[in-house]
């Protein structure tokens, strides 16, 4: 049993499920875009009926809220999209690519000037005119679409790429938020402000307290929104605001020992109270940031974000309104600011950063990547259309849809044609292009030591696939096959060592086990009693164990006596404490050239991470 995932081999990291999550939804958005145009052609008068019905939410005889269908989804359900994007932000801060700080810099720097790009490309066609007012209308990614471009194009793009766009995307998103507080907002209710700033300090006080339970949060979290809305300023705001307040932290290995204590006692015991104890341990265990994306991202991504489509995408279009759309300057401004301000403004941005620190900054892909996420970021569909409907109305609102939705269309083209000329690229040249110079996270606290670690495979190998395992857990045996067609695949590219993690709460044996396979190591048989041990994880007695030795002709006094001492309960001490430093909590964990691996263990995720690794190795080592 593995206390790290729930569902084995098929289970992904965090950052892994949320790209997955966002690029299935990108395909739900466009049928969601594409319904709305199909309505809005063949019945406008009851698409626009319909998304203008009042509905109101009263309290008693005199509180409550009244909008329109299509102000509750603008204003209302798009808040939770806004604090999902801040929970992942957070998530990024606290244990990924972002948690060392001179990472963040480049990033936001490039979504800074990748909205800044536009917005002089948008006025420079649309100064001195009404349809001025709309320059916000072409600064903002789609985080949902962009993510799902990268699927698109994913065999083709680094890994490391995700990452950047989606703290670009990040970044611009809280950008435009304050533009629509400040740019957008007509009429500022002061007192109602101040309600808001002052629940909001309630939301934190509750943070420093380390209330940990959801439910403490969601009255001040409603009370925000409602203030926001009543203050004039867009209450979306709230959202980002408070999903950047819930922290995210791997889980501890005591308090998942703790877990499973808890469950044994309700296992014995299964009462009422006991039930309650358990839940609350469970929930102890596991990051408040994670179970709250877990619980609200397949909702906004699914459900909200394509209600969000259905309800503003809705344009009537003829040949006529597409010809004099083109012609216009809103539809022009947004498209050409988009598809070409957008990667300007990344791209050039990177590189006169790069070029200031003297390549103390460095993106965390090569330049053909970041070419490639430029031309994605001019993506932009959910916040655009937002200020679309702010900044316009009549048929300028109808140009500027379109020149949204033609934005889409263009980015993604050109993003075709980066990856295509980039794959033309010679193998060197490509690898360069697209893996950069920039070093990756080094996530293992103790790097491995060839005096000291269980190495299989050539010690000077530019890749080590490092695994923390347990002899007892089933997923450590169905791993193993996979890690030997890996050695088979890539022969003296790859070196392969085995630490311990005994998980002794859940397996009685496994500590035993470990030792017995360090016994074998003082005859030199380690390797030959690591695989014996994981071809029988259901008979690790010390019997068993004994008779393994025999069958393995090792000395049995010196095996029995080395066992009976402890003789290898020190080592392995070490590597549980190596575990726990490097914040491995469950087993199998993978590491890559000491980055942890996050996501499937199969055979071709595995080997992907292998030949990245392979691929940079190889550009450190410079042309032979």
């Amino acid at each position: 049993m593995t206390l790290q995932t729930a569902s084995g081999m098929d289970e992904r990291g965090p950052l892994r499920a949320f790209l997955r999550t966002e690029t299935g939804s990108a395909a739900v958005l466009l049928v969601a875009a594409v319904a709305a145009l199909i309505w809005a052609n063949a019945a406008p008068g009851s698409y626009e009926s319909w998304w203008s019905t009042p509905l109101s939410l009263r309290f008693g005889t005199s509180a409550g809220v009244s909008l329109e269908l299509r102000e509750w989804v603008n204003s209302g359900l798009i808040t939770l999209f806004f604090f999902v994007l801040g929970l992942e932000a957070r998530r990024e801060f606290d244990m990924g690519e972002l948690r060392e700080r001179s990472r963040v810099t480049l990033p936001v720097l490039a979504g800074v000037f990748g909205m800044i790009v536009p917005v002089a490309v948008f006025l420079a066609l649309n100064a001195g005119h009404p349809s001025a007012r709309g320059w916000g209308t072409a600064m903002s990614t789609d985080t949902a679409f962009a993510l799902g471009g990268l699927a698109l194009f994913g065999r083709r793009l680094p890994r490391g790429l995700r990452v950047f766009v989606l703290t670009v995307a990040v970044a611009d998103d809280l950008l435009a938020l304050v533009v629509i507080a400040f740019a957008y907002t007509e009429v500022v209710h002061v007192p109602a402000l101040l309600t808001a700033v002052g629940v909001f300090a309630v939301l934190l006080g509750l943070r420093v307290a380390g209330v940990r339970r959801s439910a403490a949060y969601a009255v001040p979290a409603v009370a925000l929104w409602a203030a926001m809305l009543q203050s004039g300023v867009d209450p979306v705001v709230s959202g980002l605001a408070i999903g950047l307040l819930v922290p995210a932290h791997p889980a501890e290995r005591h308090a998942l020992e703790r877990a499973s204590r808890l469950f044994r006692r309700f296992r014995e015991q299964p009462s009422p109270e006991s039930e309650q104890v358990l839940r609350r341990g469970l929930v102890s265990a596991i990051s408040p940031n994670e179970r709250l994306q877990r619980m609200f991202h397949p909702w906004t991504s699914y459900v909200i974000v394509p209600l969000f489509a259905l309800a503003n995408a809705g344009i009537t279009v003829t040949p006529g309104d597409l010809a004099h759309a083109f012609g216009s300057r809103p539809t022009l401004g947004i498209l050409l600011g988009y598809v070409l301000g957008k990667p300007v403004g990344i791209l050039g941005a990177t590189w006169v950063a790069v070029r200031l620190s003297r390549k103390r900054l460095l993106p965390p892909v090569g330049w053909g990547g970041v070419a490639a996420g430029g031309s994605l970021a001019g993506v932009g569909f959910t916040v655009s259309l937002l200020i679309a409907t702010l900044a316009f109305s009549g048929q300028q609102l109808e140009q500027a849809k379109i020149g949204i939705l033609a934005a889409i269309i263009g980015s993604l083209l050109t993003t075709g044609l980066v990856t295509r000329a980039i794959a033309l690229l010679p193998p060197r040249r490509r690898a360069r292009a697209l893996l950069g110079e920039a070093q990756t996270l080094i996530d293992l606290s103790d790097p491995v030591d060839v005096e000291r670690d269980h190495i299989r495979g050539p010690r000077t190998a530019p890749v080590t696939l490092l695994e923390y395992g347990d002899f007892e857990c089933p997923y450590c045996g169905l791993a193993e096959p996979v890690v030997r067609e890996l050695l088979a695949d890539f022969g003296d590219d790859v070196r392969y060592v085995w630490r311990h993690l005994p998980l002794r709460d859940v397996h009685p044996n496994a500590q035993l086990a470990a030792e017995a396979a360090e016994a074998a190591a003082h005859q030199g048989r380690y390797w030959d009693m690591h695989d014996m041990l994981l071809s029988h994880q259901g008979d690790l007695q010390v019997k068993h164990l004994l008779g393994y030795a025999e069958q393995l002709g090792l000395d049995g006094e010196r095996f029995r006596a080395d066992v009976r001492g402890r003789a290898g309960a020190e080592r392995i001490a070490e590597d549980v404490e190596s575990a726990d430093l490097s914040g491995v909590s469950g087993t199998p964990t993978f590491f890559v050239n000491g980055r942890r691996h996050h996501g499937a263990y199969d055979i071709a995720t595995l080997s992907a991470a292998v030949r990245t690794a392979r691929a940079r190795a190889a550009l450190r080592e410079g042309p032979p």
